[in-house]
């Protein structure tokens, strides 16, 4: 089933960070995370819990960072598409022999959102955000639909249908696929 609503994305800065907030921190969110899951630095990790993730990712923001896409239903934050430089991010076990490249991270839509096409919109927004920000190539990490974690980076089913290739393993789940843009 596919959403009639007309999805709006925003990056994330200063100016939509209550937006920001008010979805993590909604019911079924990842609030948990704040997605620094893979962006922690060895130092931020001697501090890890869920305010010092907050703290770190609103510091990002602050400092004009990319974190990525806010989506937007009748201008009410609903989703989230976690797209950055992939030098932002650590630990991904990427195609190291790509430059300018940015990574699709993770994603979230509340539950009243879902199965509704929007992970293939925020795939579509996000390699257009990329582009504009003079990325090369886009990556993704995702894991096959019986994948018991790493659910959230998405299927790669969905990625192939967004004309990305499979690279290789990152690890026993996750699968690297790029998208040259």
């Amino acid at each position: 089933m596919m959403t009639s609503k007309k999805l709006k994305v925003k990056p994330v800065d200063k100016s939509i960070w209550k937006d920001f907030e008010t979805l993590f921190e909604s019911k079924g969110a990842p609030s948990y995370c704040w997605c620094m899951a893979w962006r922690m630095t060895k130092e931020e990790l001697k501090q890890n819990n869920s305010g010092s993730r907050k703290k770190f990712i609103k510091e990002r923001v602050w400092s004009k960072t990319p974190i990525g896409l806010l989506a937007y239903i009748d201008d009410v934050p609903m989703a989230w598409c976690s797209i950055a430089p992939r030098e932002t991010y650590q630990r991904l076990g990427g195609e190291e022999d790509l430059e300018d490249v940015w990574s699709i991270v993770c994603f979230f839509i509340k539950r009243d959102y879902r199965d509704q096409g929007l992970v293939d919109q925020l795939i579509e927004k996000a390699k257009k955000y990329a582009r504009k920000n003079g990325a090369k190539y886009l990556e993704a990490y995702p894991v096959k639909p019986s994948s018991p974690s790493y659910r959230f980076m998405g299927f790669t089913h969905t990625f192939e249908k967004a004309d990305f290739n499979f690279v290789k393993k990152a690890g026993t789940r996750r699968n690297v696929m790029t998208c040259k843009l």
